[in-house]
């Protein structure tokens, strides 16, 4: 409905069990890229990327089900968001045993210029959004945001952070479910506002110039450290979907140092 474009509809199935539908929007008004993926897999072995946390469900037989998003907007005063809820299960295989299951998710804003009220308003809605289940749930996954959206090679963190949390399980099923679907909800009331604050500002080559160049560290932590898109690629999962979230320019600049205005105009941003 921000856009005024129709995404693309792309189902799929997977060989070894599932399937899912990615939603694709490229050169809409205002999203350079946007994809909206939700998946339903399921397999019989575990890739390392989920062993590695639950050793004790290596060999299980495992479902997975989950909706993902990002926005890469054109214009770059509007920041990049990403957003993803999901579920997982590994199944016993004996009657000795209990299903491991655990719930995961969160949503965090890469601005490529920062205003100080797009940040208050993305992680008091955030808050708003977890408050209700648990007073010390915002201040916990706020942290688990930063430390997980940090690119350790270059010790940087990828935006202003928002909410992480996975392996979550400690509400039970039915209050971490309600837990996640306040999540989901909330995530049009962070985002909507800000882009409609930011998208009638005027950019020209110079801030263009500079949103490629920070893309370049979307796409870094992504391939390099994010879990989702391990699990992914380990599982033998669709290639297309799993990097639905890459920017579709980015550049790359060595040892890059900011111009004079470009600094001065971030400070002013800030």
């Amino acid at each position: 409905l921000i856009d005024g474009k129709n995404f693309l509809h792309d189902s799929w199935q997977r060989p070894e069990g599932g399937g899912g539908t990615s939603c694709m929007l490229e050169e809409g008004n205002i999203f350079e890229r946007a994809g909206i993926g939700f998946s339903h897999v399921r397999g019989n072995k575990l890739p390392p990327a989920a062993t590695a946390a639950h050793p004790e469900a290596a060999g299980r037989g495992w479902q997975a089900m989950g909706v993902s998003l990002v926005f890469h907007p054109r214009n770059p005063y509007v920041p990049t968001v990403h957003m993803n809820v999901r579920f997982f299960v590994a199944r016993a295989q004996h009657a000795d045993e209990k299903d491991i299951w655990w719930f995961g998710g969160g949503m965090d804003l890469t601005p490529y210029y920062g205003f100080e009220e797009d940040a208050v308003h993305f992680h008091q809605t955030c808050k708003d959004a977890l408050t209700p289940h648990g007073a010390h749930l915002y201040p916990r996954f706020k942290a688990w945001c930063d430390e997980y959206f940090c690119l350790k090679h270059r010790n940087e963190q990828r935006g202003i952070g928002g909410i992480f949390f996975d392996d979550f399980s400690e509400l039970g099923f039915d209050l971490g479910f309600a837990m996640l679907r306040s999540v989901g909800d909330a995530f049009m009331m962070a985002y909507e506002p800000i882009v409609m604050r930011r998208i009638g500002m005027p950019w020209g080559e110079r801030e263009r110039d500079h949103q490629l160049y920070r893309r370049g560290r979307y796409v870094e932590f992504n391939l390099v450290w994010d879990r989702g898109t391990h699990f992914g690629l380990q599982s033998g999962g669709r290639t297309e979907s799993i990097l639905l979230s890459m920017p579709p320019l980015v550049s790359w600049s060595y040892q890059r140092q900011p111009r004079s205005e470009e600094h001065t105009s971030e400070l002013q941003s800030h």
